[in-house]
């Protein structure tokens, strides 16, 4: 199992934090992309097992939350670029998790740099989307501030898997609530077709792996990316899982860390 380090440095005038961990097959670094209203802590089981980098998204953990920057897909996707400068990578294989989708803004503008592509449950840059209940609340105004403040422990263990509550809760402060606010409130639907209009630039290999009772995001949007990527697709869509599949199902890791390592499904 590789050591997982904890590392911050400044980027933009404001903190960044990641973990990271030798690649333990010496190829290019996996980079795990978290989503709402998680953080890097949320990939700790996969770095233990492929190493790689899980950075903290500016507005989420450990990273700044200042009140004036872009919480948007053109926003992460530029932050990404830089912070992989920063850590002085290039090429890496690809992981994102629900609003890690915002990734793929910088994969669609780098394709030559993502090696594999692993897309979890991951929000859809896609015509036809629309908003789940919760995030509807969130992006009403006055509405979305009073959901947000009652996220108490509570609140928190009737809406996400036990695995997850402390996580959050720890890390809800009105910085990260503040940046899920500006977040939903950017990702109106025909905004978030336009930042996937160029998927099919990234041909690298991948895999779309979905909880079948995901109460988010409908399974018919794991097969929508995969008709719109640009190279060889493999679905896997998890019966009995939800949002966070690998938490009902630790199959899902071993599926993961499969394909990254270059075995198909036949191997996996």
């Amino acid at each position: 199992m590789p050591e997982i380090r904890e590392h911050t440095a400044e980027l933009d005038d404001q903190p960044v934090f990641w973990r990271s961990a030798p690649a333990i097959d010496g190829g290019p670094p996996v980079l795990y992309v978290h989503g709402v209203p998680t953080n890097a802590d949320l990939w700790t089981p996969f770095l233990e097992r492929t190493g790689g980098i899980a950075v903290d998204l500016p507005g989420f953990g450990r990273s700044g939350k200042r009140g004036d920057l872009e919480y948007t897909v053109p926003g992460y996707a530029r932050f990404l670029e830089r912070f992989l400068d920063l850590v002085e990578v290039d090429a890496v294989r690809l992981v994102c998790e629900d609003w890690g989708a915002a990734a793929l803004g910088w994969a669609q503008e780098h394709p030559d740099r993502v090696t594999r592509l692993v897309l979890i449950d991951a929000v859809p840059l896609i015509a036809g989307y629309r908003w789940h209940r919760i995030a509807r609340v969130w992006r009403t105004p006055v509405l979305g501030e009073l959901a947000m403040g009652a996220s108490v422990r509570p609140v928190l263990r009737a809406l996400l898997p036990r695995e997850l509550v402390s996580m959050v809760a720890d890390a809800l402060d009105q910085g990260t609530q503040r940046a899920i606010l500006r977040l939903y409130r950017w990702a109106d639907p025909e905004r978030l077709a336009q930042a996937g209009a160029r998927l099919g630039a990234i041909e690298a290999p991948a895999l779309v792996v979905w909880g079948e009772r995901d109460p988010y995001i409908p399974v018919r949007f794991a097969h929508a990316y995969a008709a719109l990527l640009g190279g060889e697709v493999e679905v896997d869509v998890r019966p009995g899982a939800g949002h966070w599949p690998w938490l009902a199902d630790p199959g899902v890791i071993d599926r993961v860390t499969g394909f990254l390592a270059g075995e198909r499904a036949a191997a996996a």
